[in-house]
């Protein structure tokens, strides 16, 4: 009854897209990568298990499956700051959503519910 870190997410059911991007990145750029193979491998592995043994509605990989090692591959070795570069990730991203916002004088809204092709057609 353990989560497995990198697989299942809270609201995707399916493979999260920003792994699919990640994914996409490695086997481009360090397909040679050890633990870039590893993760490749992985996600034909992972997801039939934990189906098979009922431990995940969700078995698919999210983006934590695949960040780590990309950091690791560019030398970002300590793993403490991971989950931080999560949140400043996020930040930002809501930051660059809000300027939007403000500059269109639009109410707050969710990321999702306009694309920027939508906004610059407004």
């Amino acid at each position: 009854g353990q989560v497995v870190p990198g697989f299942g997410h809270a609201v995707l059911r399916k493979t999260d897209p920003r792994y699919t991007c990640q994914r996409e990145f490695a086997m481009k750029h360090m397909p040679d990568d050890p633990l870039v193979k590893l993760v490749l491998r992985l996600y034909d592995i992972v997801p039939p298990v934990l189906l098979e043994h009922g431990r995940a509605k969700n078995p698919w990989p999210n983006v934590d499956a695949h960040s780590g090692v990309l950091l690791r591959h560019y030398g970002l070795n300590e793993m403490n700051y991971y989950t931080v570069l999560f949140g400043v990730s996020r930040a930002l991203g809501v930051l660059a959503s809000l300027t939007w916002d403000r500059a269109y004088g639009l109410p707050l809204e969710r990321p999702k519910s306009m694309s920027t092709e939508g906004l610059m057609k407004f």
